[in-house]
């Protein structure tokens, strides 16, 4: 039987059924922009073999993070995995785990993702958390949609300085329903006038700290503003390390803090699978999307775990849901777990003073190159330098030296020309004084 059964008249009927004239008709919501006009130029069909070389070849056109040195970053950053934590995670009963839909025999499963939410809710300096997110873009869309359904109101005000990507993600999600976003302009020096956008509609304010041009934010005047306008802040942190050495969100006021997981266990694996992490107030948990793993004890004493507040809902009726999140990044949350449980609190903080000494060293010596501006005043492991020039080509030519120089914001930006010379520069603790040397080389040479 073929992988695909179905046959014209079970295609007809199944159209039929729901109301719709043509397959082409199930896609109307996709602008007809994005649609390709015809089938793309490719074999019809190939042998297996000659399949793994023409993707062989296309793969080797890639110029891998760890072959060159590196300093992308943009909510996505390589740091070091201990091997260890791919080792366990590829045991087979992880590995080929999924949701606890029967929770009372995944008590692994669950015991692993109650440590994970243990383990976010005392790095964001919150009082719950759940088991995980798709990625931290989404997660931030969900934290959006909760904010509405606790305040009933329906307007989210975005920081101009809030990654693109996620402030897509929220427009995306806005935009299926009568919901309002109020998304401020960027402003690359971090100086934006944040209180002034919250009255008495806003559901929530979202703010990214550090911000995408690296710009660390002292949330408390925020949420105090926020507070007495009666919405929420909702604060958004992509590098996750960083937390192990600035202030929690938690401990200045926000009321929903999500993350992007990746650089704890997970590689930049070309962009996912990654894990979103989300947390809150107490008080607000039962508006918190996702799944919670709640420990217990059984009928003879013992310790167990068992998912709490799911109702079904959420599984099956999926209007009445509180979230559409109908799994999570289970393995991705177990590597996180895995890689911060051997960092233990010390080791976290030593890795986050090594990305900081790391950053501070590097924008030192590319300030001293001439025509190159660096931004920021603070930063952790991240900053946005000015460049003499369209920063994009200047990247592009930097990688055909063997140094990935960093993002260009036109990458992010592109309907923003005003930012064009702007580039966003990252370092961790896998970059060396010998990449540092060499960025700047290169760097010189083709300025």
């Amino acid at each position: 039987m073929r992988y695909l059964p179905l046959t014209p008249e079970d295609r007809s009927l199944m159209l039929g059924r729901i109301g719709v004239g043509r397959i082409d008709d199930l896609f109307a919501d996709v602008p007809a922009a994005k649609l390709l006009p015809r089938a793309p130029d490719l074999p019809p069909a190939a042998s297996e073999l000659a399949v793994e070389r023409t993707l062989g070849r296309m793969a080797g056109r890639n110029v891998a993070a760890g072959a060159v040195p590196f300093f992308v970053g943009c909510g996505a950053y390589k740091h070091h995995v201990p091997a260890s934590v791919d080792h366990l995670i590829q045991r087979s009963e992880f590995l080929t785990s999924y949701t606890p839909y029967q929770p009372e025999i995944a008590q692994g499963t669950l015991h692993y993702l109650f440590e994970f939410q243990t383990q976010v809710a005392m790095l964001t300096g919150m009082e719950v958390a759940n088991a995980s997110m798709y990625d931290g873009s989404t997660a931030t869309a969900e934290a959006v949609l909760m904010a509405h359904r606790v305040t009933r109101r329906r307007k989210a005000v975005l920081a101009g300085n809030l990654h693109p990507h996620y402030r897509a993600t929220v427009e995306t999600v806005s935009a299926m329903s009568d919901h309002a976003v109020a998304a401020l302009p960027p402003q690359p020096d971090g100086r934006e006038d944040l209180l002034a956008a919250i009255d008495g509609e806003t559901s929530c304010v979202v703010v990214q700290t550090p911000d995408l041009y690296g710009h660390l934010h002292d949330l408390a005047p925020i949420a105090e503003k926020a507070h007495a306008a009666g919405a929420l802040l909702v604060a958004v942190v992509t590098e996750i390390v960083s937390l192990g050495l600035v202030t929690p969100p938690g401990d200045m006021g926000a009321d929903i803090v999500v993350a992007e997981g990746q650089s704890l266990g997970n590689a930049l694996s070309f962009g996912g699978p990654y894990v979103g992490l989300f947390a809150t107030r107490a008080r607000y948990v039962r508006q918190m999307p996702g799944r919670l793993v709640g420990e217990t004890l059984d009928a003879e004493g013992r310790r167990g775990f068992v998912l709490t507040l799911s109702t079904r809902e959420q599984h099956i009726r999926r209007e009445k849901a509180t979230s559409n999140i109908c799994t999570n990044s289970g393995l991705c949350t177990l590597a996180f777990t895995i890689h911060l449980t051997l960092l233990g609190e010390a080791g976290l903080r030593r890795l986050a003073r090594v990305n900081h000494a790391n950053a501070v060293r590097l924008a030192d010596m590319l300030s001293a190159v001439p025509g190159v501006k660096v931004l920021n005043d603070t930063f952790f492991n991240e900053f946005a330098v000015r460049l003499p020039g369209n920063a994009a080509g200047i990247v592009e030519r930097l990688a055909a030296r063997g140094v990935l120089a960093g993002v260009p914001v036109s990458r992010l930006e592109p309907a923003r020309p005003e930012l064009a010379d702007l580039a966003i520069v990252a370092a961790t603790e896998v970059n060396t004084d010998a990449d540092r040397a060499a960025y700047v080389a290169a760097l010189q040479e083709v300025l």
